[in-house]
C-alpha cells in the first residue's frame, strides 16, 4: 500500500533560515546582562551561595492578606460553582463559570489596581492558579494563558502609559487575552516566524496564520508576534502588537480538541490584511522575542504552580485510597512496593510547592535575577507533576486507567486520576518543552564560559579576536578553577542551624549541595575543554547537567521551607521529615545523573537515528497497519483570505 503524497514540508512562505541564523535570532532576543544575583547561576558555577534564600523570602503582612482573603472567595467559587465532571464530559467551560470569575476579579489577579485589578503577589496568584486548576485544569490554563503570557503582562512590562490606561482595565473586568506566536511550521525557532507587519502610513497590516492558540477562541484581545519587514524608516524584525480579536481580517478557523484539558478553547488563527494602529504597537520594532522571553520570566511559574496542586490532590487520593484497599490482609500501602510511591508524592509535592514559592517570593522581591530559578520550575514541575499522576495512577490500580464517569455509573467514588495523567501531560510542552528548557538553561548556565571563551570556539572571529579571548579565559579559569575543588560542603559542622535539636538532620544535604554544585560545575568545564564549539551539539549532556542542577535546586528550596516552616512553628517537625525523604530521594537522581554525564550511549543513539532516517530499519515497521489518516504533516499555512467559518465566540 503506497502511502499518499504529502505537501511540501516547510512551505514556501515559511523563511529559510540557516541553523547559524537561527542561533542568531534566538541569542539576540536573550537578557544579555545579570544585572542582580541569581541563586541558580552561581549553583551552576559551583558557588553555593545559601545566602541568597536563607532565609526564606517573605511575604508582607499586607499581601498575605489580600492574598488570603481573595483565596477564601476563589475556594468558595470553584466548590460551589465548578463542575470538572461537566467540563470534562462537555469540552467547554460553561459561560456563567468565566463570567463568575470575572466578578471575582480573577481575570485582574497580577494588574495593579489603579486599572482595576486585584494586585496580588506571584505567590498569590500561583496559590490561585494551584487552587482553581485542581477543580479545573483547563480553567486554570484560561487564567494562566491570559494573564501570565497574555496581553497583562508584556503591558506591565514594556506598555506605556497609555496602553496601560487603554487596555488594563479592560483585561482586569471583562476581557480574555491570547498569546499567539506559533505557527503551523513554526514552533520554537522563531527565527522562521511568516506571520508578517508591514508598516502602511500609521498602522501596521497583518497577514499570516498562527497555531494552538490557547484562549484564541474566546480571546478579545490578541498579543501577537509578527515579521515587521525591514525597510527606510523601520528597524524592522520581529515585534509585538496589541490586537482587537474582532478586527475586520481575522478568523478562527478552528478549535483544537486534545488528549486532556478537553475545556481548552484553543485554535488556529488566520489574519489577512488585518490593520492594526502603530500605537498598539508594544515596545520597538524587533524587540518582540526579547518581550516574550522576558515575560516568561515569571510567567513560566504558573505550571509548576498548578502542578503543585497536582501533586496535592495526588497525595489527597492517594493516603485515602489506600488506607482503605486492601490486599493480602492489610492496607495496600502498608506494602513497600506501593508505599515508596506514596513516600514520592508526598516528598515531591514539598519539593515542588517550596521551588515554586521559593521562586514566586524571589519575584515579588525583585533582589534577584530569577530567569534560570523560574526555568528550572516549570521544568521539574512539569516532569515531576507527570511522573506523580503516573504513579497514582498506578496505585490505584484498573481503577486508575477507568474514567470517573465510568466508576461513578458503577457505583464508585468519581475519582478523575486517569484525566488527571491526561491533563498533565502537555506541561511537559507548553511554554517550552523539556528539550528546549534543556537548552535554554544550560546556555544561560555557560554563559560565564561563553563570556571569557566564547571568541576562541566562534569560526567568524579573527585570530586576534582569540589571542584575547585565550588570555582572558586563562586569567579567569586561573582563579575560578582552584575554587572548584574544596568548599564548606566538606566541613562536618558547616549548615550547622539547620540540625535543630528533635529534627532530622539536613544540613547533610546542603553539604551534599555544596560538593555537587562545585562536581557540576567542573563536569561543566571538563566538557567545554574536551568538545569546545561542538558542545552546543552534546544535547544530551546538557539536558543531564540542567537535570543536576534542577535537583540541587529543588533540594535547596525543601531545606530552606522546612527550617522557615520551623521557625513559624508550622508544622516543622514534619516539614523537616519530608524535606530530608526529598533529599534523600533526590541524591539518588543526581548519582545516576552523574554517571550518565560521561557513561551513556549518546553516540551510538545517533548512529542509530541515522539509520532511521536513511530507512535502514524500515524493515522494523513491517507488520503493523499504520491507523493515522492522510494528508501533509504541516497544513498549509500561506497567508491569505480565509476560506472557513469563523469559530471565535467571545463571552459576554
Amino acid at each position: 500500500m503506497s502511502a499518499p503524497t504529502d505537501k511540501p514540508l516547510h512551505q514556501p512562505h515559511t523563511p529559510k533560515i540557516s541553523e547559524r541564523e537561527a542561533r542568531q535570532v534566538a541569542e539576540a532576543a536573550r537578557e544579555q546582562d545579570w544585572r542582580k544575583p541569581s541563586f541558580a547561576k552561581e549553583l551552576f558555577l559551583g558557588r553555593f551561595r545559601l545566602d541568597l534564600i536563607h532565609p526564606h523570602p517573605m511575604p508582607t503582612g499586607e499581601a498575605t492578606r489580600r492574598g488570603e482573603e481573595f483565596l477564601s472567595k476563589l475556594r468558595r467559587f470553584c466548590e460551589a460553582e465548578i463542575d470538572g465532571a461537566r467540563i470534562e464530559r462537555e469540552a467547554q467551560i460553561p459561560d456563567e463559570v468565566i463570567n463568575g470569575l470575572r466578578e471575582l476579579g480573577a481575570l485582574g489577579m497580577k494588574i495593579d489596581p489603579k486599572y482595576g485589578g486585584l494586585g496580588l503577589t506571584q505567590v498569590y496568584y500561583n496559590k490561585a492558579l494551584a487552587l482553581v486548576g485542581s477543580a479545573n485544569p483547563a480553567i486554570g490554563a484560561l487564567l494562566s494563558a491570559h494573564q501570565s503570557i497574555g496581553v497583562p503582562q508584556p503591558l506591565k512590562q514594556f506598555g506605556t502609559e497609555e496602553q496601560k490606561q487603554k487596555f488594563l482595565p479592560r483585561l482586569a473586568r471583562t476581557d480574555i487575552s491570547a498569546f499567539l506566536l506559533t505557527e503551523p511550521d513554526v514552533g520554537s525557532d522563531p527565527a522562521r516566524l511568516a506571520t508578517t507587519a508591514v508598516p502602511d502610513g500609521d498602522h501596521y497590516v497583518l497577514d499570516g496564520v498562527k497555531l494552538w492558540t490557547t484562549n484564541g477562541v474566546v480571546a478579545d484581545l490578541l498579543v501577537v508576534m509578527a515579521r515587521v519587514p525591514k525597510s527606510e524608516g523601520h528597524k524592522g524584525g520581529i515585534t509585538a502588537f496589541v490586537v482587537e480579536a474582532d478586527s475586520e481580517g481575522i478568523t478562527v478557523e478552528n478549535r483544537n480538541a486534545f488528549m486532556g484539558l478537553r475545556g481548552l478553547e484553543n485554535g488556529v488563527t488566520r489574519f489577512h490584511q488585518v490593520r492594526v494602529p502603530a500605537e498598539n504597537r508594544i515596545g520597538p520594532e524587533g524587540a518582540g522575542l526579547k518581550i516574550a522571553l522576558t515575560t516568561l520570566n515569571t510567567g513560566r511559574l504558573s505550571l509548576p504552580a498548578m502542578c503543585v496542586g497536582a501533586g496535592k490532590w495526588c497525595l489527597k487520593i492517594a493516603r485515602e485510597w489506600s488506607a482503605v484497599r486492601e490486599q493480602w490482609g492489610k492496607p495496600v500501602a502498608r506494602h513497600e512496593a506501593v508505599g515508596a510511591k506514596i513516600s514520592f508524592i508526598a516528598a515531591t509535592t514539598f519539593a515542588l510547592e517550596a521551588v515554586v514559592d521559593l521562586a514566586s517570593q524571589m519575584a515579588d522581591e525583585d533582589r534577584n535575577d530569577i530567569r534560570i530559578e523560574a526555568a528550572l520550575a516549570k521544568l521539574y514541575g512539569s516532569e515531576m507533576g507527570c511522573l506523580m499522576a503516573d504513579e497514582l495512577v498506578q496505585i490505584r490500580g484498573g481503577r486508575g486507567f477507568e474514567t470517573a464517569e465510568s466508576l461513578a455509573a458503577r457505583g464508585e467514588r468519581a475519582v478523575p486520576a486517569e484525566q488527571l495523567l491526561r491533563d498533565l501531560r502537555i506541561n511537559r510542552i507548553f511554554e517550552g518543552s523539556t528539550e528546549i528548557m534543556h537548552l535554554l538553561i544550560a546556555r544561560e548556565a555557560v554563559d560565564a564560559h561563553l563570556a571569557v571563551a566564547g571568541d576562541i570556539i566562534d569560526p567568524d572571529k579573527p585570530m586576534s579576536a582569540k589571542a584575547r579571548a585565550g588570555a582572558n579565559a586563562a586569567a579567569f579559569y586561573a582563579r575560578w578553577l582552584p575554587k572548584l575543588v574544596t568548599g564548606p560542603g566538606q566541613l562536618p559542622r558547616t549548615y550547622a542551624e539547620f540540625h535543630p535539636a528533635g529534627h532530622q538532620d539536613l544540613s547533610t544535604h546542603l553539604r551534599y549541595v555544596e560538593r555537587s554544585s562545585r562536581k557540576l560545575a567542573r563536569s561543566t568545564f571538563y566538557a567545554m575543554s574536551r568538545w569546545q564549539g561542538r558542545m552546543e551539539t552534546k544535547q544530551g549532556f546538557l539536558g543531564r547537567i540542567v537535570d543536576i542542577g534542577a535537583e540541587l535546586f529543588a533540594m535547596s528550596a525543601a531545606c530552606v521551607r522546612a527550617d522557615m516552616l520551623r521557625a513559624s512553628d508550622d508544622h516543622g517537625r514534619e516539614a523537616y521529615q519530608l524535606a530530608d525523604a526529598f533529599c534523600r530521594q533526590a541524591r539518588i537522581r543526581v548519582e545516576e545523573l552523574f554517571t550518565r554525564l560521561w557513561s551513556n550511549t549518546d553516540d551510538l543513539d545517533r548512529k542509530v537515528v541515522g539509520g532511521v532516517l536513511s530507512g535502514t530499519y524500515t524493515w522494523l515497521e513491517e507488520g503493523v497497519v499504520d491507523a493515522s489518516g492522510e494528508g501533509p504533516w504541516i497544513a498549509d499555512a500561506t497567508p491569505g483570505p480565509t476560506a472557513k467559518e469563523n469559530v471565535h465566540r467571545p463571552i459576554r
